[in-house]
């Protein structure tokens, strides 16, 4: 899979990019990233990506034509009047906007994304990018959550990061993601590990009697119990059976008890 990232700041990405889970997929060549400077790509001798806002207000705006531009020459074609969504009908790779204002990025998003073999990320900054952005170039908008970050690069890496560790032969067990939190639409149960005791803590003895029918039950009970502890508004789209119903009912039951 190829991210092209469009950004002010290329080298904030480094450290990120070159250690860890991403930088094992580049070397296996499942993962391309091309970074690409905005200001490389703004026309002048000042290279100005940005502006004040018409009809005031604080702060600046990035102009359109360095993004658009960029777009362009990444992609050998130019935007047609009409926008980007005839190129995106032609095959041409959706491009993302990072902003508070998207979609929510959760496992299901990052799932539909992984259908791309490539995606162009632009990382926006200052207070926002010119709406003609949104509107004639950009296919969809995400956000990583519910507040505000300086620029789009920090939601950039972790969309990369995200969609990485779904790339099939990244990780070293075919199954890990299907475990993680979210992925099921519950949060994961409690791990544990060597010693078997510590500190005058042990672990729960079903996880060292090798009965697994009893240690997938108790798995399956404990994530079911974490995430109506912590976030219960996950159960309202989780896939329950007759059985964790009753346990989460036995559960809710307990807790109203004086």
């Amino acid at each position: 899979m190829r991210f092209d990232i469009l950004t002010l700041f290329p080298e904030m990405f480094a450290g990120v990019f070159d250690a860890s889970i991403v930088a094992r997929a580049r070397e296996m060549g499942r993962v391309e990233l091309a970074l690409h400077n905005i200001r490389d790509y703004a026309p002048g001798k000042h290279r100005l990506t940005d502006d004040t806002p018409y009809g005031g207000g604080g702060g600046m705006i990035m102009k359109p034509e360095p993004i658009f531009l960029a777009v362009e020459a990444i992609l050998g074609v130019e935007v047609p009047p009409e926008g980007y969504q005839t190129l995106l009908a032609r095959g041409y790779p959706p491009i993302v906007l990072l902003t508070p204002q998207g979609r929510l990025l959760k496992q299901a998003l990052a799932r539909e994304l992984l259908a791309f073999e490539r995606l162009i990320l632009i990382c926006g900054r200052y207070e926002g990018v010119d709406e003609r952005v949104r509107q004639y170039l950009v296919t969809s908008e995400i956000s990583i959550g519910d507040y505000v970050l300086s620029g789009g690069e920090i939601a950039a890496m972790t969309v990369v990061d995200v969609l990485t560790r779904l790339i099939p032969g990244v990780l070293g067990d075919p199954a890990a993601t299907g475990k993680d939190s979210h992925s099921a639409g519950l949060l994961e149960h409690p791990h544990y590990t060597r010693p078997p005791e510590f500190r005058g803590h042990s672990v729960p003895e079903i996880l060292l009697s090798g009965h697994h029918a009893k240690l997938e039950a108790w798995r399956r009970q404990e994530s079911l119990a974490r995430t109506l502890a912590r976030r219960p508004d996950l159960l309202a789209g989780a896939e329950l059976t007759d059985a964790d119903r009753a346990f989460l009912a036995g559960l809710e039951e307990r807790t109203e008890e004086p």
